[in-house]
């Protein structure tokens, strides 16, 4: 092997090299980073903003910490329990709406239907809304208030339960 061909390739490695790294800062911006601060932010703001891309990210065990879905369970749960009496007709945990059938209470004589929605994963009143009616139309706004209370206390009641464990 003749010198001009050992630099010729030498050049063609490092040519390849310098150029796979061109794009390690997020592509050319004119000039080099100036101090290793510099370097770490720009490293630290691609890392950020990349989703799982190898193969062993994607497998790897994520853990659930409840985020993924966007409703408070307690609510959701009380909610399914204080109106257990009203046939349930579509449930979309991931939104938050419960939409049940016409029912009658217990020891009760006019049918209601109601539609719930959680909003939030936080155990808040402005996390609830309850839209209940009748056949006849919209039930008293003391009646709804009542039944966004009683799934209120038992939310309270079932997330104090869990924390005794």
């Amino acid at each position: 092997m003749t010198f001009r061909t050992l630099a010729r390739t030498a050049l063609i490695v490092v040519a390849a090299f310098a150029l796979t790294d061109c794009g390690r800062f997020g592509g050319f911006n004119g000039g080099a980073p100036g101090s290793a601060r510099e370097v770490a932010e720009a490293r630290g703001a691609a890392e950020q903003g990349r989703q799982s891309t190898t193969i062993w990210e994607a497998l790897r065990k994520q853990r659930d910490d409840g985020s993924k879905v966007a409703v408070n369970r307690y609510l959701w749960n009380a909610s399914l329990q204080v109106l257990d009496f009203l046939p349930v007709q579509s449930v979309d945990p991931f939104t938050g709406v419960i939409v049940t059938g016409y029912g009658t209470p217990p020891g009760g004589g006019r049918a209601y239907r109601a539609t719930i929605y959680v909003s939030d994963p936080a155990l808040d009143a402005r996390s609830l809304n309850v839209a209940i009616q009748t056949r006849g139309g919209p039930v008293a706004v003391g009646t709804q208030r009542a039944v966004e209370d009683a799934i209120l206390t038992r939310a309270r009641q079932l997330r104090n339960a869990d924390r005794r464990f």
